[in-house]
Parts: C-alpha cells; sequence; structure tokens
C-alpha cells in the first residue's frame, strides 16, 4: 500500500496534472493547426502554384507490385511501392512552423502580463567626501571616518 499511496502522492501534485492538461490541449491543438494546412493554407499555395498539391508528391524509390507511374501517394502506397513522400514532408514543416509561431505568440503574451519585477531599494549609498560605497543609513564614513549629515543628499 505504501508504493500506491506514494504513487498517488506523485499523480496529484500541481505539477502532473498541469503536464498531462498541457499535453491533451497540445494534441487538439495540432489536430487545429494540421486542419488549418491541409485546409486553409496549402489550398491558395496550390492555386498559386498552378494546381500543386504537396500530399501527392512524392519520389518513387522502388516500384511495388504494380508499376509506376502512380497518380497519388495512396496508390503508390496500396501497391507497395518504396516511396519518398516530399510533400508530406512540407505540409509538416509547415504545420510545425505555425505550432511554432502560436506558441511563440502565446509565450510572448503571457510574459507582457506578468507584473514587471521591481528593484530592491538601495541599500548603499557613496560617502559625500571619499566616493566609497556605504551603508545607506550610516552617520560616520567607515573608510574616511567623516561625518554624515543626516539631511545632506547622498
Amino acid at each position: 500500500m505504501k508504493a500506491f499511496d506514494e504513487f498517488r502522492e506523485f499523480a496529484v501534485k500541481g505539477n502532473v496534472v498541469d503536464m498531462a492538461v498541457g499535453i491533451m490541449v497540445g494534441g487538439a491543438f495540432t489536430t487545429v493547426v494540421k486542419s488549418v494546412v491541409d485546409d486553409l493554407v496549402m489550398p491558395p499555395i496550390s492555386l498559386l502554384t498552378g494546381g500543386l498539391d504537396f500530399a501527392n508528391k512524392f519520389v518513387v524509390l522502388r516500384e511495388g507490385t504494380k508499376a509506376a507511374p502512380f497518380a497519388t501517394l495512396a496508390e503508390a502506397q496500396a501497391a507497395g511501392a518504396t516511396v519518398l513522400s516530399y510533400g508530406q514532408f512540407i505540409n509538416t514543416v509547415v504545420a510545425f512552423l505555425i505550432v511554432a509561431m502560436a506558441l511563440f505568440m502565446v509565450v510572448r503574451w503571457i510574459n507582457r502580463l506578468r507584473r514587471p519585477e521591481t528593484e530592491d531599494a538601495p541599500s548603499t549609498k557613496a560617502c559625500p567626501f571619499c566616493k566609497e560605497p556605504i551603508h545607506i543609513e550610516a552617520r560616520r564614513c567607515p573608510r574616511c571616518t567623516s561625518a554624515l549629515d543626516a539631511d545632506a543628499p547622498a
């Protein structure tokens, strides 16, 4: 039972729960980004490039049961051909760049929401006679032994 108690203590710690939520949100976010790339970004790029469909761009490295040419990547894979699907790689890189940009924007936004750190009040001042640093409440400089006027600016 001790092992179960230790596991329960580990599992309900804030960091583990936060990480689990982050992974779940990340998975959902990945699905949304894939849809953005496949449905919103790549069609205009395809239109600009004269109908180029990156999803079906591939190079046949070894033919399968059926001889090339293949019209689509799915057809080549169904025939058992070994293919280098660089179009899928391009789609994946575009998706990665969108995720990276979105995460950058979120982190940047969160950093702006944080309160700026205030600096601690100074604990030393310069002696008006010898210019050595002394404690801010000192009445006499330990270096030059000059008496410091309490009303004089530091």
